[in-house]
């Protein structure tokens, strides 16, 4: 298997997207942890973050069943570095105040598709 920096050349060299972003996987750190009460600031956190241009999606996921919340959520980072991105995620303040732990691993975006539609005069914007 070849190295990422590797695989990644190979990827633009076919002619694949190769976009770099980076998944962080967040979870708190034990059932009684306060994160309601760290979530007005980590909200404002991703509003910067998505301001600036460094936060691409993020939310809540399911359990394994798809039908409970499992306290765990996702995140994905635009960022120069691997090491930019860890910064970003340690700088939430959820990270910061210890209620939450987070993971993060490199995604290299080769494939998909993002439809976005834009009513003018109904003043609405779908994305799927």
């Amino acid at each position: 298997m070849p190295k990422w920096t590797e695989y990644k050349r190979i990827a633009k060299e076919r002619g694949a997207l190769a976009l770099e972003l980076y998944v962080v996987n967040t979870r708190p750190v034990s059932p009684d942890a306060d994160v309601k009460g760290s979530l007005p600031d980590h909200l404002a956190y991703q509003a910067r973050l998505e301001a600036a241009g460094n936060l691409a999606f993020a939310g809540p996921v399911s359990d394994s069943s798809g039908e409970e919340m499992s306290g765990e959520g996702m995140i994905i980072y635009r960022a120069a570095t691997l090491e930019d991105a860890r910064a970003l995620a340690a700088d939430d303040p959820m990270h910061k105040n210890g209620v939450r732990t987070f993971t993060i691993r490199r995604w290299l975006i080769n494939e998909g598709s993002i439809n976005l539609s834009i009513g003018l005069s109904g003043k609405r914007i779908d994305l799927t």
